[in-house]
C-alpha cells in the first residue's frame, strides 16, 4: 500500500509538472544575431545591451528589432511611459532602463496574468524605482496624463479576446498622452479580411481593425512600417507554434495624439 501511495504521488507531481510545462510557450525562434542600427542613440543602446537582461531575451532581438522601433516612438531618458500588457517583461526592461531614474514607466496587465507574470513583475517593480506595476481590469483603469510613449506589443489582439471596451480605452490613452506624443502598436498579422476572426484560434488580428479604431479614437496614423514583416508566413497559423514563433508578419503602427 505504502509503495502504491508513493508511487501515486510521484504520477500527479510528475502531472503537474507536465501540466505547467505544456502551459509555456516554446521559446522563439532565433533570427541570428541582431545589429544595432546606424545612429542608434546611447540611452537605447545601452538599454539593449544591458546585462540585466537575460540571453533569452537578448536572443529576440534580431526579430523584434527594439532599437529600430524605440528610435521611431521618440522615446528619451526622463520620459513617462505607458507599457500596456509587460507580460514576460521583454520591453518592460528596455523601456525602464532608457528613460532611467527621470522617468517613470506605468506597466498595466489584466488580473488573468497573475499565474505567469504576476510575482515576476512585482518584483521587477520593487527593485526599480522608476517601474509601477498595475494589475487590473482595462476597462476600470485610469490612466495617468502628461505620458509620452504608450507601447502596445502584441496585445491589441488580447483586448478584444479579454473582453475590453477598445474604443473607451483607446479613448483615455488619448486623452493620457501628451500633444504630439506616440501610442506603438505591433501585432501579429491575420488574413486581410478577418477581422476578430482569428483573435482567440490564431491570437492574430486584421490589422485594418486595429488601424480603424485607433483613427476613430482621434489618433493620427504617422507610420505604417514594414520593419517586422515576414511577408513568407501565411497568416494561417498559431503565432506560439513550435519552431516558428517569433516569425510571424507583424504590422507595426506608429499613431500620435495630434498637437
Amino acid at each position: 500500500m505504502r509503495y502504491l501511495s508513493t508511487l501515486s504521488a510521484s504520477l500527479v507531481l510528475a502531472f503537474i509538472a507536465f501540466s505547467v510545462t505544456a502551459q509555456q510557450p516554446p521559446a522563439p525562434v532565433s533570427l541570428g544575431p541582431y545589429t544595432l542600427p546606424e545612429g542608434t542613440p546611447d540611452y537605447i543602446r545601452k538599454a539593449i545591451e544591458s546585462p540585466e537582461r537575460t540571453d533569452a531575451e537578448k536572443a529576440r532581438d534580431s526579430s523584434r528589432r527594439p532599437a529600430e522601433i524605440l528610435m521611431m516612438s521618440g522615446i528619451k531618458p526622463g520620459d513617462h511611459i505607458i507599457e500596456i500588457a509587460g507580460v514576460g517583461q521583454y520591453y518592460t526592461k528596455i523601456l525602464s532602463a532608457v528613460v532611467g531614474p527621470n522617468g517613470k514607466v506605468d506597466v498595466y496587465d489584466l488580473p488573468y496574468t497573475e499565474r505567469f507574470a504576476g510575482e515576476a513583475s512585482r518584483a521587477f517593480a520593487a527593485a526599480h524605482p522608476n517601474t509601477a506595476y498595475h494589475q487590473e481590469d482595462y476597462n476600470n483603469s485610469a490612466f495617468p496624463e502628461d505620458v509620452d510613449v504608450v507601447f502596445n506589443m502584441l496585445y491589441y489582439h488580447d483586448l478584444i479576446l479579454q473582453k475590453i471596451d477598445t474604443a473607451k480605452m483607446n479613448a483615455k490613452l488619448l486623452a493620457s498622452l501628451k500633444p504630439g506624443s506616440a501610442y506603438v502598436v505591433e501585432e501579429h498579422k491575420a488574413e486581410d479580411g478577418s477581422g476578430t476572426r482569428d483573435v482567440e484560434k490564431l491570437h492574430r488580428i486584421d490589422v485594418q481593425v486595429v488601424k480603424d479604431e485607433l483613427l476613430a479614437a482621434g489618433f493620427e496614423l504617422i507610420e505604417d512600417s514594414a520593419i517586422l514583416a515576414h511577408p513568407e508566413d501565411d497568416r494561417t497559423w498559431m503565432v506560439f507554434t513550435q519552431g516558428q514563433r517569433g516569425t510571424t508578419d507583424r504590422a507595426l503602427f506608429i499613431f500620435h495624439k495630434p498637437k
